[in-house]
């Protein structure tokens, strides 16, 4: 590849914060370790190398500022996270870091300042590994942070509240750090796909409709255990068959609907004896579409196939809700500027909906929300095989550039 703008220096950036890891074999930093922390001061080196102000805020946030010609407009925010999965791959979150901050270096080396302030954020605890309890410190940016977030533990017994003080921080004062209304005029995310649709559509970026709300349930389906080579097929009260109908039919319905989609994650049998019929099953539901409509109807037949399953298998079924979110739309105004700066690099584009979380539907409360997708390779996320291509990360950051110089509030 020729000599680039941007992405030589962004893909070394990116491949040093990939080795900054809990592991030495894979690449693993959750929220409040010592790992965590080196991230968030290896780019806060970088920022002010830009010619931001940083600041680590109370939530465990990084924040660079650009100041603007005019100190009382409305800042500009962008960024994502810097915290991961285990076993994760090195675009997911950092790429939404690294692109702004090369846009914002590259303004710094013009010397050209814009009329209105560029707050670049790395976020802290997007993905909820390590506390179960995700977009810590997206929820105190916006002024919507939970304090009961504090009392979740992770494997060690840790709750979140403790590692903030074992991190240097205070939890009492997590939320601290909320923007005030106003001082916001819009946020704007660039994020690797995690998913196979640009790819096959031979694009390399796209502009996102609408963050789908989730519905996270746990099932427990009781059944009786007996003996696998005694007890008659037809008098069986065998939990993992009716859990099999139900995963079938969660397949079923979800198919062909568009935006939206059903996973089974976790099925777990018991007693898991390979001579025993099982007795009790757990498993989960994931079930996201881009309009709350289209998931909630999803969720009432799915519920409904259940019960029915299990009346007629008389079975005894339990079924709990453990999260619930919202759609989150993108403002049109922002939809309509990133796909000119997608077509100002010479490329097509598409409109698409993002299937997974991002710490952009979290700041929804706070201002308008944009995003900008990048494909990546097969659409492989949350997996080292993640991977992206050069001049995809060349020409997603030219749009991103082209985004911010031309940025206008949305009324």
């Amino acid at each position: 590849m020729a000599a680039t703008r941007f992405a030589d220096r962004m893909l070394a950036q990116l491949d040093e914060l990939g080795r900054i890891s809990e592991s030495p074999d894979v690449l693993q930093r959750t929220f409040l370790t010592p790992e965590h922390q080196t991230a968030h001061l290896r780019v806060a080196e970088w920022m002010r190398e830009a010619g931001m102000e940083v600041e680590h805020d109370s939530a465990g946030n990084v924040v660079g500022r650009y100041a603007g010609t005019d100190a009382s407009a409305p800042a500009l925010m962008t960024g994502s996270h810097l915290d991961t999965v285990r076993n994760a791959g090195k675009y997911d979150g950092m790429l939404g870091v690294i692109a702004p901050l090369a846009c914002i270096a590259d303004l710094h080396r013009r010397g050209k300042r814009l009329p209105f302030a560029i707050e670049l954020v790395g976020f802290a605890n997007e993905e909820g590994t390590r506390f179960g309890a995700s977009m810590a410190g997206s929820r105190a940016v916006a002024g919507v942070f939970d304090n009961s977030m504090l009392k979740q533990t992770d494997k060690q017994g840790i709750s979140m509240g403790e590692a903030y003080q074992a991190y240097g921080l205070d939890p009492a004062r997590v939320g601290s750090c909320a923007r005030k209304p106003g001082s916001i005029a819009a946020f704007m995310e660039l994020h690797i796909e995690q998913g196979p649709v640009l790819e096959n559509e031979g694009l390399a970026l796209g502009v996102v409709t609408a963050i789908s709300g989730a519905k996270r349930l746990r099932v427990e389906v009781t059944g009786l255990a007996g003996h696998a080579g005694t007890v008659p097929m037809g008098q069986r009260q065998d939990a993992l068959l009716a859990a099999a109908e139900a995963v079938q039919y969660i397949e079923t319905r979800c198919t062909g609907t568009p935006t939206l989609v059903g996973t089974v994650g976790v099925l777990e049998c018991l007693p898991g004896a390979m001579n025993v019929i099982p007795g009790k099953v757990n498993f989960s539901i994931d079930i996201r579409a881009a309009e709350d409509t289209v998931r909630d109807a999803a969720i009432a037949d799915v519920l409904k196939e259940i019960k029915a399953i299990c009346a007629r298998r008389t079975l005894e079924v339990k079924i709990t809700e453990l999260y619930a979110s919202t759609s989150t739309p993108c403002h049109p105004a922002l939809m309509d500027a990133a796909e000119t700066a997608i077509k100002a690099q010479g490329l097509p584009t598409m409109r698409l909906p993002s299937g997974a979380g991002h710490d952009a539907a979290t700041l929804a409360p706070l201002c308008p929300i944009g995003m900008i997708f990048m494909r990546c390779t097969r659409g492989i996320s949350h997996n080292p095989l993640e991977a992206v291509l050069p001049e995809d990360v060349e020409v997603a950051t030219a749009a991103l550039m082209h985004f911010i110089e031309n940025f206008k509030p949305v009324q």
